[in-house]
């Protein structure tokens, strides 16, 4: 990833510890969750693996084309289980997102070594992202704030660790924060 190698380091711990809580949240008794979760763990795993600072590991070339490939994958999954619900929709768009930049990580990595975009401005295509998971992040955030009614509710009932629902809405937006971050230094 380019850019200051703190910022990819934080990403790094980010989107691991994302992906760590999504792997534990694999263990929820309800088979969406379960499947929503292993789909979060992949992103969060892979986003992680993608933001260590190029200033302490440079992978090989192909490495992008399989970064490429593997959301790819996923986003082709989160398409097909769409048809069950939307939220799938959001992994399929952070999917495709993930494609984008291993493919611009290609193309920064080949024999011309320049910009991804290859001109100056924001391409429209990261643009478009960038505007996605902002209004995403914006939206999300304030969904996380417990209404006054309902902090005494929540307590009387104990909810195993894989079903908080509003644990599982902070992971989608500490990854929708990340995917911002990843997408801004291009």
């Amino acid at each position: 990833m380019h850019g200051p190698a703190s910022l990819g380091w934080l990403l790094v711990a980010l989107c691991a510890a994302t992906g760590a809580y999504c792997v534990l949240r694999m263990r929820s008794g309800v088979e969406e969750q379960r499947r929503a979760a292993g789909d979060e763990a992949v992103m969060g795993f892979g986003m992680a693996a993608m933001a260590v600072p190029a200033a302490v590991f440079t992978p090989p070339s192909w490495t992008w084309a399989g970064y490429a490939a593997l959301f790819g994958a996923v986003g082709l999954r989160a398409l097909w289980t769409a048809r069950t619900g939307a939220h799938h929709l959001h992994h399929a768009v952070g999917a495709l997102a993930m494609v984008y930049v291993a493919v611009a990580m290609t193309v920064s990595a080949g024999p011309g070594a320049g910009h991804a975009h290859g001109g100056s401005g924001l391409p429209p295509v990261t643009g478009v992202f960038l505007l996605y998971f902002t209004g995403y992040v914006l939206l999300s955030g304030p969904r996380l704030v417990p209404l006054p009614g309902m902090v005494g509710a929540a307590a009387t009932a104990p909810v195993p660790w894989g079903d908080r629902p509003e644990l599982a809405r902070a992971c989608r937006l500490s990854m929708g924060i990340a995917m911002v971050a990843m997408l801004l230094p291009m």
